[in-house]
């Protein structure tokens, strides 16, 4: 992978040091010293881009997800668009195209269209497709009661009496880790439900900043605590901005923790700066270590899109890469490309603080 445009930030000595700590102190000497040699920098990360996948289903190519050794597909089909499309019974006819089509990976969330996106979901379900899908949602509550609520609701909503994946959404505030793994903090309640069978694997979303990313991660080594999951941004401007691809996707490698790419086209934003096409967005997530990468498809012609590109994903060359590169490096350099790094469009429980309790 190109690295002729880092950070300012990532070339403090400082950082440097930080994150070298950071490292020894959760993986060891082993990963320390692989730092030291340059084999999780980000000039090398495409040493750990997905070679052609062995295990493809229907044209599909699945990855590992992390230390789960679940198949997941390496596009996942986005639930805060579903409900985006005015006719639910379209919404459904998505979510199953894509579930025979041969995508298997579901993301949704707690108060996505005010659950309307998980009662979509839970329609489209029934009748034999829950056994297809890996299905993920999310919670925003930090508190014990509140986060065991927001489970159930969307179990129920979801219409199935568990899920496999539970990730907490929006890690987004420097208190948010804490608060989680705090006493009676969400985190009892996911393990709990887990215990209970409403869940299999846990883990974190986040789209505000690569260092919170890392508190969380640090959060959960303090307490022990295996995370299977983290879900970012990743895509072809992150990598020139506050880059969660730089911090946070090293972490993840060195301790295999599922990779869950967002935003591949910056829900649009990155698209309105006509610099590349949606399919070369797809491909730059789809080449980096991804367990999945995440689109949002509120139409069949979108969700065959996905599928087509899935399907004829190769490895890409470091040329298309750093051809990708240079075309995205003016227009990304502030972040005004990514709102949900650089204000509050996206924060859901920055506006609406009760979903938080």
């Amino acid at each position: 992978m190109k690295n002729s445009t880092p950070e300012s930030k990532n070339q403090e000595p400082n950082e440097g040091l930080t994150r070298r700590r950071f490292l020894e102190s959760t993986v060891g000497t082993t990963v320390a010293s692989a730092m030291a040699g340059g084999l999780l920098t980000h000039a090398n990360a495409n040493t750990h881009a997905p070679a052609a996948d062995a295990d493809v289903r229907n044209g599909i190519p699945y990855r590992t997800l992390g230390n789960t050794n679940e198949k997941v597909s390496c596009v996942g089909l986005g639930g805060y668009h579903l409900a985006r499309q005015s006719d639910v019974q379209e919404s459904v006819r998505i979510i199953r195209t894509g579930l025979d089509e041969g995508i298997n990976f579901l993301d949704n969330c707690w108060d996505y269209n005010g659950g309307e996106s998980e009662i979509r979901m839970g329609k489209a379900l029934q009748d034999g497709y829950r056994q297809k899908a890996f299905l993920m949602t999310k919670i925003d509550s930090r508190t014990k009661q509140g986060a065991t609520k927001q489970i159930d609701e969307s179990l129920r909503r979801l219409q199935t009496d568990h899920v496999d994946l539970l990730q907490f959404h929006e890690v987004i505030r420097n208190t948010d880790p804490d608060a989680i793994f705090a006493a009676n903090g969400g985190m009892e309640a996911a393990v709990a439900a887990k215990q209970q069978g409403k869940l299999r694997y846990i883990g974190f979303t986040g789209h505000k900043s690569p260092e919170i990313h890392l508190k969380m991660l640090d959060a959960a080594f303090a307490h022990k605590f295996t995370l299977n999951s983290v879900q970012m941004p990743l895509n072809v401007m992150d990598a020139h901005y506050d880059s969660f691809e730089k911090l946070v996707l090293p972490v993840l490698l060195a301790h295999n923790i599922g990779v869950l790419g967002m935003k591949p086209m910056g829900d649009g934003l990155i698209l309105q700066t006509k610099t590349v096409e949606a399919v070369d967005c797809l491909r730059y997530a789809l080449n980096l270590p991804t367990s999945v990468v995440i689109t949002g498809c509120d139409s069949l012609p979108i969700l065959q899109q996905a599928l087509q590109t899935a399907r004829a994903f190769r490895p890409l060359s470091q040329e298309y890469v750093a051809a990708l590169l240079a075309k995205t490096e003016k227009v990304a350099q502030n972040g005004e490309h990514e709102l949900y790094k650089t204000a509050h469009n996206f924060d859901g429980t920055i506006q609406n603080p009760e979903w938080l309790d």
